[in-house]
């Protein structure tokens, strides 16, 4: 009998629970916490950009090749696109509830490999973004500038470029999503009627900014092969991409045959702006870009929030004079303080179970051995949630809350047994005791576990959403009792013997 073993040393037992308890403790310290458990299906998101097209042809020269490569691909549910006039393509695709998201993403972008020689020049040389997003949401921050401070442009520049980029590394964050005016960009307004007069079309502006504003390799002087006797080596360096709205203007669209030179400015202006207009925010009448920050997969909210705040202040060093920035929306706080009250009602249940059991057991030495059973038994099951690839929600929580009930009762078993014992054989040591209750009570505690288990373990295997959320449950209170009657049946009756009198 395995509880004869644990009697005769006491200190095993010990060992075995505290080991169970500094498993649970460190898995504790990474476990994912989120407000509810991820019943989503993961989805994995494919963004191009197509400067200068329209909606119809990027639709058609970006979207209808790398969708017809990413169409069936394992474990898909279902995708779907959008095309915008900005220049911009996304698609999702959305994958079975279950589904590694990191497996989705990687089989995604051997995909899109496949579509990338079918894609425009100006889409491949920008490159296909694949990333699977998370459904949850963590953070909205608003920078702005105060009286005095920079431009809407620039602070939706340095956003995109610096903090966005700072905030994307941060760990526990997935995406870091600027909203709004994100990056500069060289506006060319043309004029049709000179452009009709002039017999100038949109596609000759389009390709002489095209071959006039390139980076281009010249070469090197007194590279071999050489001249005998040639001892210097000169790269030569020439300017390339164009910066300023007059380098852009000077561009030489055609040159007449009398020496004539035409150029962008005779037919339009050229002025810095944004890439795009077609999202704007505001805060508090300001106009502000938002940055939208979403969690990693299977990353812990509370950390990635904290990570994030913490990264901010470190930033604010370099922020220019006159930006400032607000946390419009933080998921956080409801997660916080669902916790804390989860773990107040956790705190008040435990005291009440205590004093029930103290009530009817009349001894406090009979009371300590369920009582430690719980706190073994719940802070165990972390380990086996972190196992599982679980996270600590309000619905694992509330399991733990309703397993407090149960995981005393075969503990209280022990004790009863062993204390009818000792008052029937006033003569009975405690130790003998303890051996002898076990032997009764063993098989019934057994039992009882298995019926339970029964009862909760086929929830976890139901299908679909409604199996993700009653898994989460089943697995909480299974774990919890399937360390109850593992305390019952080591740590308990060692307890027994060495607390219970005569």
């Amino acid at each position: 009998m395995i509880s004869g073993l644990f009697i005769r040393r006491p200190r095993l037992a010990a060992a075995l629970c505290l080991v169970i308890v500094l498993a649970g403790g460190i898995a504790g310290l990474v476990l994912p916490v989120t407000q509810y458990p991820n019943l989503t299906p993961p989805t994995v998101n494919v963004s191009a950009s197509y400067p200068g097209a329209s909606s119809e042809v990027i639709a058609d020269t970006v979207g209808a090749p790398i969708e017809s490569a990413v169409n069936g691909v394992e474990g898909m549910l279902y995708m779907s696109s959008t095309s915008s006039n900005a220049g911009q393509y996304s698609l999702s695709v959305t994958f079975e509830v279950g589904t590694d998201p990191d497996i989705a993403q990687v089989n995604v972008q051997n995909r899109v490999q496949l579509a990338t020689a079918q894609l425009p020049a100006a889409v491949a040389q920008q490159g296909v973004t694949v990333r699977a997003r998370s459904p949850d949401f963590l953070l909205a921050i608003g920078f702005y500038a105060e009286e005095g401070g920079p431009d809407p442009l620039a602070v939706s520049a340095f956003t995109a470029t610096t903090v966005a980029d700072a905030l994307s590394r941060v760990n526990g964050v997935g995406e870091a999503r600027v909203v709004g005016n994100a990056e500069y960009g060289m506006r060319l307004w043309l004029d049709p009627r000179r452009m009709a007069a002039l017999g100038i079309t949109a596609e000759d502006v389009m390709a002489a900014v095209q071959s006039q504003n390139v980076q281009a390799s010249l070469g090197q002087v007194g590279a071999a092969p050489a001249p005998q006797g040639q001892q210097e080596q000169f790269s030569i360096v020439a300017r390339g991409m164009l910066d300023t709205p007059e380098d852009f203007a000077g561009i030489v669209l055609r040159t007449a045959e009398d020496g004539a030179v035409l150029r962008i400015r005779d037919i339009g202006r050229v002025e810095l702006g944004a890439q795009s207009y077609q999202a704007e925010a505001y805060l508090g009448g300001r106009p502000t870009t938002l940055l939208q920050i979403s969690q990693s997969p299977g990353a812990n909210a509370l950390e990635a929030v904290d990570a994030v705040t913490e990264a901010l202040r470190g930033l604010e060093a370099d922020f220019p004079e006159g930006l400032a920035y607000s946390i419009v929306y933080d998921s956080t706080r409801f997660v916080r303080a669902t916790v804390r009250e989860i773990i107040v009602t956790l705190a008040a249940t435990f005291a009440i179970v205590v004093a029930v059991t103290f009530v009817f057991l009349q001894s406090w030495r009979a009371t300590l051995i369920p009582a430690l059973t719980i706190p073994v038994s719940l802070i165990g099951t972390l380990a086996v949630l972190y196992a599982a690839g679980l996270s600590a929600n309000t619905v694992s929580l509330l399991a733990l809350i309703l397993a407090i009930g149960l995981v005393v009762d075969d503990a209280i078993l022990v004790v009863e047994n062993v204390q009818r014992l000792l008052e029937e054989e006033p003569d009975l040591a405690p130790a003998e005791a303890a051996r002898r209750a076990m032997g009764q009570v063993t098989g019934p505690i057994i039992a009882t576990t298995l019926v339970l288990l029964a009862v909760f373990v086929p929830t976890a295997l139901l299908p679909g959403i409604n199996g993700q959320l009653y898994r989460q449950f089943a697995i909480t209170i299974s774990a919890a009792l399937l360390l109850s009657s593992l305390v019952a049946l080591t740590l308990a009756p060692a307890l027994a013997a060495a607390l219970l009198r005569r």
